[in-house]
């Protein structure tokens, strides 16, 4: 496969270069290390932080993950949550026996006193009056994510987007194991960045789902290739508006050079819109049209036209997931993976043998002619809306949460002829209801089992069963996983008579 012209295939990482990044001029240090580390990767970077006073705001998996690196490389960390003390996991209460000083139930003063860096999780807001004061004082900031790329020297496959994140970023760490490198997959998909930050080699490669609240905190992430696969509205109770949401994804690029690739949907607009924005060089992908330069379908298959080298990678036939947007995932994942030269074949293998990832479109079991499928990584209205479409059969949707602001409206129109009723949950059912509009049966259900035998209840063979929520579970659950394993808990438990 032919390489991107611009794009440098990864040879052997050089010494971390100082003023910005790869790819940036090299300086020397100046005399005082600390004023220079935000220039500063790997080595350099993790030596800076013996000794040093640092705060860590927000003690979920990730933040926990930072607790531990700073621990081991020597720094004074002080942690705060916004959770009461009996709240917190036991991985963030254990913290203590690792020497991390723990506030819990706020973020009172002396949880950054004498703070000289402010390390904060995704899910805190970033205009919490406490770290405003501090940045005015000139005291860094930064996430999770940024922290662990500075400690590491591995080069990074950043994807972001509003939907299939998941997806696209298993399947790309799937397909790039068929080269001899080592690969991690981490970020936003099971283990924080930070867990692996000492020990994942400096010659691997790195794949991270990063979401926008990740991007917020971001200031030299420097990734090799960066993804932003699909742009439509979501946390706006966050964000406050699509365009500020599309400024934060867009940060993923900031830091990349001509050196480095940004992949881009074609058929979406607004993703499409951000390729005159990134200083990196774009390779497309697209489901609907064949492009000059990227990967999309045509007579039946998968292929890869780079600098006019046309090269056939998978027919479509033999991709394994459902729907229209996990063929979309599948072309992705093959454009952010043909950057390593990886072969056709092996990717046609890869893209063969992956079945997808846990919570999103999962078959959980078959019942009396139903199908009941689970969905919970569904936590926006698009993204609910593409579960839809996945299915030619009847279907009982379980839906509802937190809504994150997001106007339901689409979803009405998009059920309509597919859902036959509609089981709803959590605190903004009712608006979901209103969304729906008139020509579907509504049930409301109190608890994820009740939702359960209502759906089996409405079933008639031939249906399917979807949870796909498109709201956020953190009204009724820990997160989208404790939801997804509540209904398959109760699909399990229901019994053949």
């Amino acid at each position: 496969m032919t390489i991107p012209s611009g794009v440098r295939a990864p040879a052997s990482p050089a010494q971390p270069s100082l003023g910005g990044g790869i790819g940036r001029g090299a300086e020397p240090p100046s005399e005082d290390l600390w004023e220079e580390t935000e220039l500063l990767r790997g080595p350099a970077y993790r030596e800076s932080l013996l000794g040093r006073t640092v705060s860590v705001v927000g003690l979920a998996r990730s933040g926990v993950a930072a607790c531990l690196l700073l621990r081991r490389l020597g720094a004074v960390v002080l942690a705060s949550d916004a959770k009461s003390r009996s709240a917190l996991d036991r991985a963030a209460l254990a913290l203590e026996a690792e020497g991390v000083r723990l506030s819990a139930g706020g973020h009172p003063a002396e949880a950054f006193r004498g703070a000289q860096l402010v390390v904060v999780s995704p899910g805190v807001p970033t205009d919490l009056p406490a770290l405003q004061e501090l940045r005015r004082a000139g005291v860094p900031v930064i996430g999770e994510l940024e922290l662990a790329w500075r400690v590491m020297e591995a080069q990074v496959i950043a994807i972001t987007g509003t939907n299939g994140k998941t997806t696209t970023t298993a399947l790309t760490g799937a397909l790039l194991r068929e080269q001899i490198r080592p690969v991690l997959v981490a970020g936003n998909i099971g283990t924080p960045l930070s867990a692996h930050a000492l020990t994942f080699p400096r010659d691997g490669i790195v794949v991270a789902e990063v979401s926008s609240f990740q991007l917020e905190t971001m200031e030299i992430f420097h990734p090799r290739v960066a993804a932003i696969l699909n742009l439509t509205p979501d946390h706006l109770d966050r964000h406050g508006t699509f365009e500020r949401y599309v400024e934060a994804k867009a940060r993923v690029f900031a830091n990349q050079t001509d050196a480095d690739c940004t992949v881009l949907n074609a058929d979406d607009p607004a993703t499409a819109a951000l390729a005159r924005r990134t200083p990196g060089r774009v390779v497309w992908f697209s489901r609907t049209k064949p492009l000059d330069h990227g990967v999309f379908c045509a007579d039946g298959w998968i292929v890869a036209k780079l600098n006019g080298d046309v090269e056939q990678i998978c027919p479509v036939s033999e991709v394994f997931l459902r729907g229209a947007h996990n063929l979309e995932n599948v072309l992705a994942a093959t454009a952010c993976s043909l950057w390593t030269g990886v072969a056709a074949e092996p990717l046609r293998r890869a893209i063969r043998l992956f079945r997808g990832v846990e919570h999103r479109i999962e078959w959980v079991r078959d019942l009396q002619g139903v199908a009941y499928y689970n969905d919970s990584k569904g936590t926006n209205v698009a993204s609910t809306i593409k579960a839809l479409e996945s299915f030619s059969e009847p279907l009982i949707l379980i839906a509802g949460g937190r809504g994150k602001g997001q106007d339901f409206t689409s979803l009405g129109a998009a059920a309509r002829g597919r859902v036959r009723r509609a089981v709803l949950i959590g605190e903004d059912r009712e608006k979901i209801l209103r969304g729906l509009g008139p020509g579907i049966p509504p049930a409301f259900a109190q608890s994820m089992e009740e939702a359960v035998r209502m759906a089996r209840a409405a079933s008639r063979p031939g249906d399917v069963v979807l949870l796909s929520p498109a709201c956020a579970s953190f009204d009724m659950f820990e997160n989208f996983e404790h939801r997804g394993a509540a209904f398959k808990a109760a699909v399990l438990a229901l019994g053949e008579g």
